[in-house]
């Protein structure tokens, strides 16, 4: 995602300071503080589970109001291993022996150009560890494949699938959506 855009949630908090006028008068001028907010919040048909962590197909907002960026974001489905036509196998230097996919869909509701991108999205594991995309593309990756760098304009959406090299023997616990300068997102994965 582009810089704009990766400072999308958090706690972003921006003091403007408005003084109002008055003519002739010797009371002092009243001041107002605007504090303007970047939000990350789920929509209210999507509940987050007992650890804070979004439920799989909850949608997530995020709001800048600051640089007018108005996005979603949204992980539909985890599937391990996956079912569609297989690539090559992974190399075990990849951190895995088969292939999982993540769905996963991103809007721009309103506002300039986002970048999206399979960078920001992870796979986290109960013992600590976790597994980033290949960044593969083409070829046999599973299809339809989510983009890499590729702009969206308002009012659209890039969805598809992520691939990762995952170990049979064991499943994530939560599917991480982490860009630069917000807080991650996470998603929690089925145990089965």
């Amino acid at each position: 995602m582009s810089t704009r855009t990766t400072v999308l949630a958090g706690t972003l908090l921006v003091a403007a300071t408005v003084t109002a006028c008055t003519s002739g008068s010797a009371k002092p001028s009243p001041t107002v503080t605007a504090i303007r907010t970047v939000t990350a919040a789920p929509s209210p048909e999507d509940a987050k589970s007992s650890n804070g962590v979004l439920k799989m197909g909850a949608r997530q907002a995020i709001n800048n109001d600051t640089d007018d960026v108005h996005i979603s974001v949204q992980a539909i489905e985890y599937q391990q291993p996956y079912k569609g036509p297989q690539p090559q196998k992974p190399d075990a230097s990849q951190g895995g022996d088969i292939w999982a996919t993540v769905k996963i869909k991103v809007c721009n509701l309103s506002g300039p150009n986002i970048n999206v991108s399979q960078t920001p999205w992870s796979l986290a594991y109960e013992d600590g560890t976790s597994i980033e995309p290949t960044g593969l593309t083409g070829g046999d990756m599973p299809k339809p494949e989510f983009p890499m760098d590729k702009p969206v304009k308002a009012g659209r959406c890039a969805a598809g699938l992520i691939a990762y090299p995952v170990p049979s023997s064991k499943r994530p616990e939560r599917i991480v959506y982490a860009p630069e300068g917000i807080d991650p997102i996470e998603w929690a994965v089925t145990k089965s």
